[in-house]
């Protein structure tokens, strides 16, 4: 059984739309749209609280929205804490080993795939120019595949 948490979704949602305040996405979006697709991606993948949580709270450590002692110290399950620690990308960490931790970890894996998705979504990927599309692609395609995400010839798992 987990432990329950402590701060309601409304409220983590709350703290993750604060904390990302005044950040846009690389199509110049507010940061907290990615967030809630992101939970509601987990939502719809039948996730639970503890991943939903996450979900909102998945780029705050990596974006220094938020620092990892305040991970650390908040009022959320450990596991909630494990997932955005497993996917808190490290400086100069190989994309091998960021799927390795997220493999590893219980829960992280719907997570990403819900950020994945929404990352690759081509009405969002419309909206850049040409060779920032083409890099994300291949850098979200490549993720897909060390996540074990995709089945045959680019099709989605």
């Amino acid at each position: 059984m987990t432990e329950p948490l402590t701060l309601a979704l409304a409220e983590i949602e709350a703290l993750a739309r604060t904390a990302h305040e005044g950040q846009t996405d690389k199509a110049g979006r507010p940061y907290a749209e990615h967030l809630q697709a992101v939970a509601e991606g987990v939502r719809a993948r039948g996730g639970d609280a503890e991943q939903i949580a996450a979900a909102w709270l998945h780029d705050a450590v990596e974006d220094d929205a938020l620092s990892e002692r305040w991970l650390a110290q908040a009022a959320l399950s450990r596991r909630t804490k494990d997932i955005v620690l497993a996917l808190t990308k490290r400086a100069g960490e190989p994309p091998e080993a960021y799927a390795a931790r997220i493999l590893a970890t219980p829960g992280a894996l719907l997570v990403k795939e819900a950020d994945l998705a929404h990352n690759a979504d081509p009405a969002r990927l419309a909206a850049l120019d040409e060779p920032t599309r083409k890099r994300l692609t291949e850098k979200y395609t490549r993720m897909r595949t060390l996540l074990g995400l995709v089945r045959g010839e680019g099709q989605p798992a």
